[in-house]
C-alpha cells in the first residue's frame, strides 16, 4: 500500500515510516524541508504539486503541526493552532479533489483534549472534554481549543469516500534519541526523576510498537471512524511512572521537584509545565472494545523493554527531530 504522511519528519512519523517501509509499503513524507528520499515539499497551507501524492494513495496519516515542546506564549499557541488547523484543512482539500482518494485518513490529535482530572479515566464515550476546569492556568483551556479545532477541521472536510479517524494520542514512548522517553530517561539517570508537584497527576502513554500496530489495526477496521484514543490501558500517577522508569534504569532514587522548580526547569528547557502538571488519565476504550491486544499494556514492563533496546544499541537506535509530531 501507499502511505502519505504529512508532517512525517518528527518522532511519530519516523516511527511509522520505519515500520511501514520495513513491512514493504511505499511511504511518502510531506515536509517543508525535504532532504531524504521519499520526501516531498509542501507548505502545510495551500494545495500544490504535493497533492498528486495523495491522489491514488491508500492511507494518509496527517501528523503536521508545530511541536508542543515550546513555551506556551501567545505567539507559539497561535502557531500551534494555525499549523494544525491549516494542515488538516488542506489535506482535506487534497483528498476531496483526488480522482482516486485514499480509503482512510488518519488525523493526529491529542489526549490533551480531555479534562485535567484524577477521579476517573477518560475514554471516547464517557470522557470529559477539558477547558472548564477550576484551579488550572487559563491557557490550558486554549490547548483544549487547539485540539478541538484540529479535529473539527477533519470532521468538516468533504471526503465521502474516505474514512476519517482522529488519533487522540498520548505520549509515544520510543527508544529513539530526542524523543520524550529519551528526555525522561536522562532525568531519571541523573537522579532527577522524582515526583513533580507531588506526582499525583496521571501520565498516559503508548509504546511505539503499539502505536504502529494500532494504525495497522485501524486501517483494516472499516467499522471504526471518528476519535480513537491511542493510549495504553493503564495510565498511572507521575510518581509511579517515574519510579518504574528509574527501576528500569537501576537508579534507586529520584529527587522530587516542587511546582516552582518545574517552572524553572521548563523555562530552561524552553518547554511548558502543562506537559508535566496536567493529569492525563486516558484509556483506549474503542480499541479495547474492538479487541485490540496491546503488546505493552503496563508501564513497568514497557519501560524495561525500552531501556533494554537503548542499552542493546550502539549510539542509540535512531535520531528524531522533535519529541512530538511536527
Amino acid at each position: 500500500m501507499k502511505y502519505v504522511i504529512p508532517g512525517g519528519t518528527g518522532q511519530v512519523g519516523t516511527i511509522l515510516k520505519r515500520a511501514l517501509t520495513a513491512a514493504g509499503h511505499e511511504v511518502v513524507v510531506l515536509t517543508r524541508r525535504p532532504v531524504r528520499e521519499g520526501e516531498v515539499h509542501w507548505d502545510g497551507e495551500s494545495l500544490g504539486r504535493w497533492a498528486r501524492e495523495i491522489d491514488g494513495s491508500d492511507i494518509v496519516v496527517n501528523l503536521a503541526g508545530r511541536s508542543v515542546s515550546c513555551r506556551y506564549g501567545p505567539a507559539n499557541l497561535r502557531a500551534m493552532m494555525d499549523s494544525r488547523v491549516n494542515s488538516a484543512r488542506v489535506v482535506g482539500e487534497a483528498i476531496a479533489a483526488a480522482a482516486h482518494p485514499p480509503r482512510v485518513w488518519f488525523q493526529m490529535s491529542t489526549a490533551t483534549v480531555y479534562a485535567h482530572r484524577f477521579d476517573a479515566a477518560n475514554d471516547e464515550a464517557t470522557g470529559v472534554i477539558g477547558g472548564g476546569e477550576a484551579g488550572v492556568p487559563d491557557y490550558w483551556g486554549y490547548s483544549v481549543e487547539i485540539a478541538k479545532a484540529w479535529e473539527r477541521a477533519q470532521e468538516r472536510a468533504d471526503t465521502p469516500h474516505t474514512r476519517k479517524v482522529a488519533l487522540r494520542s498520548a505520549m509515544v514512548m520510543s527508544p529513539d534519541r530526542g524523543g520524550v522517553f529519551d528526555v525522561l530517561s536522562r532525568l531519571a539517570r541523573l537522579g532527577l526523576g522524582g515526583p513533580v508537584a507531588g506526582g499525583a497527576q496521571y501520565v498516559s502513554w503508548i509504546h511505539a510498537d503499539d502505536l504502529v500496530r494500532a494504525v495497522e489495526f485501524l486501517t483494516d477496521r472499516d467499522d471504526l471512524a471518528g476519535p480513537v484514543n491511542l493510549a495504553a490501558p493503564a495510565p498511572l500517577p507521575q510518581r509511579a511512572f517515574m519510579r518504574a522508569l528509574r527501576t528500569a534504569w537501576g537508579v534507586p532514587v529520584g529527587l522530587p521537584a516542587t511546582k516552582w522548580m518545574a517552572e524553572i526547569g521548563a523555562f530552561v528547557l524552553r518547554s511548558d509545565t502543562e506537559l508535566l502538571l496536567k493529569s492525563r488519565r486516558v484509556v483506549p476504550g474503542r480499541l479495547l472494545d474492538a479487541n485490540f491486544a496491546f503488546g505493552h499494556a503496563r508501564w513497568p514492563e514497557a519501560a524495561a523493554d525500552l531501556v533494554g533496546r537503548v542499552r542493546g544499541s550502539v549510539g542509540g537506535p535512531g535520531v528524531t527531530t522533535a519529541p512530538f509530531p511536527s
